[in-house]
């Protein structure tokens, strides 16, 4: 086992950290080196597998992040914009690969992480999925065939505590349609109607976002034009999809240049 590429996880307790971890661990491609938490929780300095309330698995929890990064050659970090902008400076010391999964960045967040992609390989994906990377090509595809005559909505669905919207693979699917339209998102992106909005401009590419209960993440792309509507569908069902992207994410990124990469990069599409 000790010679399997060693990789450390952000936010160890949380939802996904866990799921970050068994995945990890079934894909007997790769081994747990690093975990870290807040400062404050209450597992640190413990050993990882004993504060589960297992057996114990030889890493100790830590809120230093450079003790973990240093033993790993990469990073999975599903925590926060504002956690991953100081993440990925260590990381980029540690020259660990980092994979991003956080989302709800702003442009300013986005630019901040840029220098330190030029010391390590940083992979940053709206949705870590297989087929919403498909599907993310799929529409690209369809808005460059269709043109500006149809009209595109993007509608999501999330569970009630998530606390961004649009959703991070929302605007990746926006994102993707202007591209296949030759223009930016931010020049037609349209969102938040309430109320006489006037009529839909030609060219915008408009957002839903629909909050409630446990739904885990479903995400429509409706082409409409008069007579006639293209619907592209993804629905996920078990969180556990995003865990394998990312550390599919991981494993490729390890022989890669330093470098800004996407889901679409890892999975050759």
């Amino acid at each position: 086992m000790s010679d399997l590429p060693g990789v450390a996880i952000t936010g160890i307790s949380g939802r996904m950290g866990q799921m970050l971890l068994a995945t990890l661990k079934a894909s007997g491609k790769a081994r747990l080196v690093g975990a870290v938490e807040r400062p404050g929780h209450g597992w640190l300095g413990q050993d990882l597998g004993e504060a589960m309330g297992g057996p114990a698995l030889g890493v100790t929890v830590t809120d230093d992040p450079l003790e973990a990064f240093a033993k790993a050659q990469a990073v999975i970090d599903f925590t926060t914009p504002a956690a991953t902008l100081g993440f990925a400076k260590i990381a980029a010391q540690a020259r660990a690969v980092h994979v991003i999964g956080a989302t709800g960045f702003t442009p300013e967040e986005i630019a901040a992480l840029e220098p330190a992609a030029r010391h390590s390989v940083q992979i940053r994906a709206g949705n870590m999925s297989l087929g919403v990377n498909l599907m993310t090509k799929l529409v690209k595809t369809v808005a460059e065939v269709l043109g500006d005559d149809w009209d595109i909505e993007v509608v999501e669905a999330h569970h009630n505590r998530k606390v961004d919207a649009p959703s991070g693979t929302a605007l990746m699917l926006g994102k993707a349609a202007a591209e296949g339209r030759g223009v930016t998102l931010e020049e037609h992106s349209e969102s938040g109607r309430h109320g006489i909005t006037g009529a839909r401009a030609q060219g915008a590419i408009g957002f839903s976002s629909i909050r409630g209960g446990d739904i885990v993440g479903e995400h429509d792309v409706i082409f409409a034009a008069p007579g006639e509507r293209l619907v592209l569908r993804h629905i996920a069902t078990d969180r556990v999809i995003f865990a394998r992207g990312a550390v599919r994410a991981a494993l490729w990124g390890i022989d890669k240049k330093p470098g800004q990469y996407d889901m679409i990069d890892v999975l050759g599409l």
